[in-house]
């Protein structure tokens, strides 16, 4: 199911213009969330982020935000499947000389989505760092170029993600924050030079009930030396990194912060879904 401008339309007659600014110069926004038996989850949140990364990108969103929650729950309840993705798109619009952004597109999609489970969080990952500054990194646009042409690289190095640094700073990975456990039991995560997810948001408001937490500027050398490392996402939820630059983290295995966060962070989306209902 696809929403383009004020249509319902069939993923294959959902159809955009090649002269778009999307298309011709990567120009446009988008924001991502899930739904939980049919339930939109931390919605208002990610429509905050939506609006403002429309509002820097000097794109109008045409549609008011409670008219915007409407579409979103009709696309739900005719999507039908009780959880499900839904991506957000407002683009540059149909350029007259392909690089002065005109009206926006407005384009709403409903997808299967994969949510990482309690045996992907057994399993955590492992991540390689790179020096690297996405543009706008405060602003949630749809260019992942350095991301998507470092999967080959990845796979040949047995790693499941890249961590980038922006001399000699830890950031974020391509679509997760970063966070950091020390030896003397803080939280810390960069305040900088990264996207503020929305995931992220929560962890720092369930982990400030029981524990320091900092947002800080990290050096790469201070996250290698950490007791617990982790990221989070929409779809990752909370992930332990067990293995940094092939250095092991911790024992190698999740640690004990990272699974009470995770377990509060599973109890606030009962929770949060729960006030939708309400």
């Amino acid at each position: 199911m696809v929403y383009i401008n004020g249509q319902y339309l069939d993923d294959e007659n959902a159809l955009l213009n090649v002269t778009d600014m999307s298309l011709q110069r990567s120009y446009a926004v988008f924001d991502f969330f899930r739904t939980i038996n049919g339930l939109p989850l931390f919605l208002n949140d990610h429509l905050d982020r939506f609006y403002a990364s429309a509002a820097e990108m000097f794109l109008p969103v045409a549609i008011k935000r409670e008219a915007l929650k409407q579409v979103i729950h009709t696309m739900i309840l005719q999507d039908g499947r009780p959880e499900i993705g839904i991506r957000i798109t407002l683009t540059g619009g149909l350029s007259p000389d392909g690089y002065q952004p005109a009206t926006p597109n407005l384009i709403i999609q409903s997808k299967p989505v994969v949510v990482a489970s309690e045996a992907n969080y057994a399993k955590s990952i492992r991540v390689l760092s790179r020096q690297h500054q996405r543009e706008l990194p405060h602003i949630k646009t749809i260019n992942y170029l350095m991301a998507v042409w470092l999967q080959p690289w990845l796979l040949a190095m047995g790693a499941d993600d890249v961590l980038y640094c922006n001399n000699g700073l830890v950031t974020e990975t391509p679509r997760s924050n970063v966070f950091m456990v020390t030896t003397d039991n803080k939280l810390i995560t960069p305040n900088q030079n990264m996207l503020r997810g929305v995931t992220r948001k929560n962890v720092l408001q369930m982990a400030a009930q029981i524990m320091p937490v900092e947002e800080r500027d990290i050096s790469l050398e201070e996250l290698s030396g950490a007791a617990e490392i982790f990221i989070s996402s929409t779809t990752k939820r909370i992930m332990p990194v067990v293995a940094l630059d092939g250095k092991l983290i911790g024992n190698g295995k999740p640690g004990q912060v990272t699974d009470q966060l995770y377990n509060l962070f599973r109890q606030l989306e009962t929770e949060s879904l729960n006030q939708v209902i309400q």
